[in-house]
């Protein structure tokens, strides 16, 4: 009978094996090459969002010297924005009883690069130029060398005048303000000629409200540091005036 129920159990049920002693093996786990790969790729990631670099800052005079770099670059692209090449155009203006002024410029529509007033009235000029040839030379002094600095010809403040050779005062450099840049936007779509503005003086109507002109294309000649010439380039040979401007540091 007991015989009979066990074989009937074995039929009903599935035994199993029973774990419980000490020396019977328990199967382990091993983690295969790719998990331990993810696993230390976790722990780099954790690692590195719970320990994130610190910033390093810059120290002050390291800030100061590259806000001075960036300061010189920019001057420096100013100046080349506006610096003058081997062809120029040139303008005389001032009005009937005024000054001379005289603007230098690389192309029609930029700012002059060079903008001197000169003491000498323009009717002096004008009679001067009547005799064909015109050469005004402006000089200023060199700096002593404890007070030497890199400062270009063109950006020289105050210059001797002397127009055929004989002495016409001084000629100082101006900035281009609004009466400048407007004498300076009428001419704009004259390459070379002379002639009279009416209105762009200071009282338009009258005699002194008259502005006077002269625009033409110059050749540009560097001797040195110290020292360059603009040549009017004149295309017709024909009793034309001739005019020669130097700029001399001595």
């Amino acid at each position: 009978m007991a015989r009979a129920f066990q074989d009937s159990s074995k039929r009903h049920f599935h035994w199993t094996k029973k774990v419980g002693t000490e020396d019977d093996e328990v199967p382990t786990l091993k983690p295969t090459s790719s998990n331990t790969s993810e696993e230390v790729n976790m722990d780099s990631v954790k690692t590195h969002v719970a320990m994130p670099t610190p910033r390093r800052k810059l120290p002050a005079v390291a800030v100061a010297r590259l806000r001075s770099v960036l300061t010189a670059l920019g001057r420096n692209r100013s100046s080349l924005t506006h610096a003058l090449g081997p062809r120029v155009v040139g303008t005389l203006f001032g009005n009937r009883r005024g000054h001379v002024h005289f603007a230098f410029q690389r192309d029609p529509n930029s700012p002059p690069a060079f903008l001197v007033e000169l003491a000498t009235p323009i009717s002096v000029l004008v009679r001067e130029m009547a005799s064909g040839l015109v050469r005004i030379a402006l000089e200023c002094d060199k700096q002593k060398e404890e007070e030497k600095k890199s400062v270009r010809l063109l950006e020289e403040p105050v210059w001797r005048t002397y127009c055929n050779g004989k002495k016409c005062g001084f000629a100082t450099k101006r900035e281009c303000g609004a009466k400048e840049w407007k004498v300076l936007k009428a001419v704009e779509p004259i390459s070379m000629g002379a002639g009279v503005l009416p209105g762009i003086g200071t009282e338009a109507g009258t005699a002194d409200g008259e502005l006077m002109y002269m625009r033409a294309k110059f050749e540009r000649i560097i001797g040195s540091r110290d020292s360059e010439a603009f040549y009017m380039m004149n295309p017709d040979s024909n009793g034309a005036p001739e005019l020669s401007i130097y700029l001399l540091r001595v």
